[in-house]
């Protein structure tokens, strides 16, 4: 038996690779841009070419097998991708398939929600958990759920989806096809919407006279306790609050860990999320859950990935 897996974390963003060990030491790494407009075809020659990147390092006969975490929701059993709100190009793809054929390796396909749930299962913050909620901030709002032990990912395989909770009634148009979900609240390219629209309430503000604001500009400001930044970031907290809070009523997880890009300004918003966890929740559940950062960073649904792909 072979002793490494090619795994892959497909976001809306980037393309991040590398071969893992069986004890989870990342070997190589290989990297590439993904654009939300790019082709289905386009996109696979990305995965094709970064993992022949890879082989080139490692060697084809040490690699057992790929594994790809997509920000999708998909059928795991059948490596086909539903629907990928941030790279809709991806709709009905049979990514499994392609990728057997095209490297001649097996594949396994996750969600990337899912993917991060189990590395941080596997040698992250929840190790030795049973029951744990996985929410990931970057690009979009991801989630992945581990109950018992293992993932769970519902009937259609669309479990987790956290980052498509409504917590508006009538709020902004979200890449799924609803609107109002957290997705449009809490990841960073909400952030930068909503630095946007509040710039004229606080002219003050170095962010208010920059056309061309980004996440880690309202980080930086923040971090500087400029009232703009502070408020997005206020504002964020409390719309992530509103879905953990249902979470934490529906499901009574012992452990909520927040990872991903924006995870980096925990201080500036998780006062925000903690204060609507307990306004919300049941009073039991809401004292008994912890809430803590997750302890992978980037490499979370490398490694969650890559554990499916030993395990498959």
């Amino acid at each position: 038996m072979n002793d490494t897996v090619i795994a892959a974390d497909l976001g809306g963003t980037n393309l991040r690779m590398a071969v893992v060990s069986r004890d989870g030491t990342i070997l190589t790494r290989a990297r590439r841009t993904t654009l939300s407009d790019a082709t289905s075809e386009v996109i696979v020659s990305e995965i094709v070419d970064a993992a022949n990147e890879c082989i080139a390092t490692i060697g084809h006969g040490k690699i057992e097998a790929i594994g790809v975490a997509v920000a999708a929701a998909l059928d795991f059993d059948a490596g086909i991708l539903k629907n990928s709100p941030n790279l809709p190009s991806l709709n009905g793809l049979r990514l499994r398939d392609q990728l057997f054929e095209r490297l001649g390796l097996r594949a396994v396909i996750d969600n990337d929600g899912t993917a991060a749930a189990v590395g941080e299962h596997w040698l992250g913050a929840t190790q030795g958990t049973k029951n744990s909620v996985c929410v990931t901030l970057g690009t979009g709002v991801g989630g992945g759920l581990i109950f018992d032990g293992k993932p769970y990912r519902g009937i259609d395989g669309t479990a987790g989806e956290i980052g498509h909770i409504g917590v508006e009634k009538e709020g902004y148009p979200c890449g799924c096809g609803s609107h109002g979900c957290v997705e449009q609240y809490a990841s960073a390219t909400a952030l930068v919407r909503m630095a946007k629209e509040l710039a004229k309430s606080f002219p003050g503000s170095p962010l208010a006279s920059k056309s061309d604001v980004t996440g880690a500009d309202i980080y930086d400001a923040g971090l500087q306790s400029d009232p703009l930044a502070l408020e997005v970031f206020s504002i964020m907290g409390a719309y992530l609050g509103m879905a953990l809070a249902d979470l934490v009523n529906v499901l009574n997880p012992e452990i909520i860990i927040v990872g991903g890009g924006v995870a980096g300004a925990w201080d500036l918003f998780i006062g925000s999320v903690s204060r609507e966890i307990v306004r919300r929740s049941f009073r039991e559940p809401a004292e008994r859950v912890k809430l803590i950062r997750a302890k992978l960073g980037d490499d979370a649904g490398i490694l969650g990935v890559a554990q499916l792909a030993f395990q498959r």
